[in-house]
């Protein structure tokens, strides 16, 4: 039975890379922060009573900012994996945050490889790269060679990470690879992040408990993925015959405008009514388009997109209308078009 390790698991792409891991029959361990508040909520549903057979997911205490922590649990679980998915990764709290987000996203990344190179058994390390580090894109689309140009404190932090990972595979021979995902979406994607912002705004509009949507810059423009199709696109980085750096995305550009009028048309509202621009929201240096060529990744890993735009948009929006208490059969009578914000 393979062993994995995940920072980062009860985030968005922590939960569904232990689901996918948990099905192909790994042993799956996760590191979780101590806080005053449980954060697990994402992973609830893999827990089993550990008196039963066949218990398979285990949580560790440990911090991306705590080496010893790190040390400890690596001797301890002894993974043939290990995916860095752990980060402060919100754009514009990193602004807000510089100082925590290079701690957590930069040193984290280089406390882990730091101690992955000192265990006597050999392990094979994912660092979780982020579009942002593309920023002010120096060509279009963006691959694996495109220059990187940040332009948030978290998207430095990515960047460092990002070449750190490559610094020990070729001074220390590691198996460590870079999975540069563009932006990916789902119904356990964080509420302040703007896509699942848009799709809890219209269900909550809906239920009658808002009856505004703030947003920041409705023109900036993104490739948008389903991230349960991305997290198999990081098990298969580590299965490659080497350690590589990789694209995963869609190669397809849609601006938050669009997502918003897609969301709020499949409820057959008018996101005119609805939607107010704060100033608030706009980053201090902003990323106008992201856009990501995967052709290394389809070709070399065997792995593409499955779902469109339009029916990731429909999958976050079912989801929330769920959570208000709302049946989606009843309200998902539109066609996804509607008039401009």
């Amino acid at each position: 039975m393979r062993r994995a390790l995940i920072s980062g698991i009860t985030g968005q792409d922590g939960s569904y890379l232990a689901e996918l891991l948990l099905a192909k029959g790994y042993e799956v361990h996760g590191l979780i922060r101590r806080s005053s508040s449980f954060s697990t909520g994402r992973i609830e549903h893999l827990y089993r009573d550990p008196h039963e057979e066949d218990v398979r997911l285990f949580l560790h205490y440990s911090d991306l900012s705590d080496a010893s922590s790190l040390i400890t649990t690596l001797n301890r679980v002894k993974p043939d994996e290990v995916y860095n998915l752990g980060a402060q990764s919100h754009v514009k709290v990193s602004f807000d945050m510089p100082e925590f987000t290079a701690d957590a996203t930069a040193m984290g990344n280089l406390r882990l490889l730091e101690a992955i190179r000192h265990v006597e058994y050999p392990v094979r390390f994912y660092q979780a790269g982020s579009s942002e580090m593309y920023g002010m894109v120096q060509e279009r689309p963006q691959t694996e060679r495109t220059p990187f140009y940040p332009r948030s404190p978290y998207a430095v932090s990515k960047v460092f990470a990002h070449w750190m990972t490559i610094q020990y595979r070729e001074a220390y021979d590691l198996f460590a690879t870079n999975g540069i995902l563009f932006n990916h979406e789902s119904p356990r994607r964080g509420p302040t992040f703007v896509t699942r912002k848009v799709t809890r705004g219209v269900a909550a509009i809906l239920a009658g408990r808002e009856d505004k949507l703030y947003l920041g810059n409705l023109d900036a423009r993104r490739d948008w993925g389903y991230a349960p199709e991305y997290v198999e696109a990081m098990w298969l980085m580590l299965q490659h015959d080497r350690p590589d750096d990789f694209v995963v995305a869609t190669g397809e550009m849609h601006t938050v405008r669009e997502f918003v009028e897609l969301a709020f048309g499949l409820v057959g509202r008018d996101p005119g009514d609805h939607v107010v621009i704060d100033q608030r929201y706009f980053r201090p240096t902003e990323v106008d388009e992201l856009c990501g060529d995967s052709s290394k990744a389809r070709r070399e890993l065997d792995w593409a997109p499955r779902t469109a735009f339009p029916d990731l948009v429909r999958i976050m929006l079912e989801a929330d209308l769920r959570e208000a208490g709302l049946d989606p059969d009843r309200y998902l009578t539109g066609t996804g078009a509607a008039g401009a914000v």
